[in-house]
């Protein structure tokens, strides 16, 4: 259990990566992430193009994927040598809670609503970016959505 925690540490890492990538220039190059009319207001005011918010979304997208997907897996395999389907299915749950916690609380709640990180002068007046009911959303998707991908990659993987 302690392995899987860790490697949910892992993919808190790989998400942490992708944001800080995303935001490295400005935190325009993160809003994808963002509700649409902020996607909006940047696009009138010239900072990005529908095209580069579509190819960030890809990118990340495909990356964030990868851990889940790939990375996570491999771990749970080829680390804690897991070979039942409930064994897998705990261990990829436990590394896809710590992800999603690290990903609401940490990401969303602190860094997106309580730092200046993400902050895109002009859209003073659609924030917060992260409003209660899409981060309640989020929250109630994260506990639905990542045991569903645990079970699924666990059967699929080691039947």
């Amino acid at each position: 259990m302690l392995l899987s925690i860790i490697e949910g540490i892992v993919l808190c890492f790989v998400l942490l990566i992708v944001c800080v990538i995303n935001i490295k220039n400005s935190p325009v190059g993160g809003v994808h992430y963002y509700e649409r009319p902020v996607q909006e207001r940047v696009v009138e005011m010239g900072l990005i193009t529908e095209k580069q918010i579509k190819r960030n979304l890809l990118w990340s997208t495909i990356v964030l994927m990868a851990a889940l997907v790939i990375i996570a897996p491999m771990m749970m395999i080829y680390i804690n040598d897991t070979n039942t389907f409930s064994e897998g299915f705990i261990q990829l749950l436990i590394m896809y809670m710590v992800c999603g916690i690290f990903d609401r609380c940490f990401i969303d709640w602190y860094w997106v609503g309580h730092t200046e990180a993400w902050f895109i002068p002009g859209t003073e007046d659609l924030m917060p970016y992260i409003h209660t009911k899409t981060w309640i959303i989020k929250i109630v998707l994260t506990i639905i959505l990542y045991p569903v991908l645990a079970a699924l990659l666990s059967w699929i993987l080691l039947g």
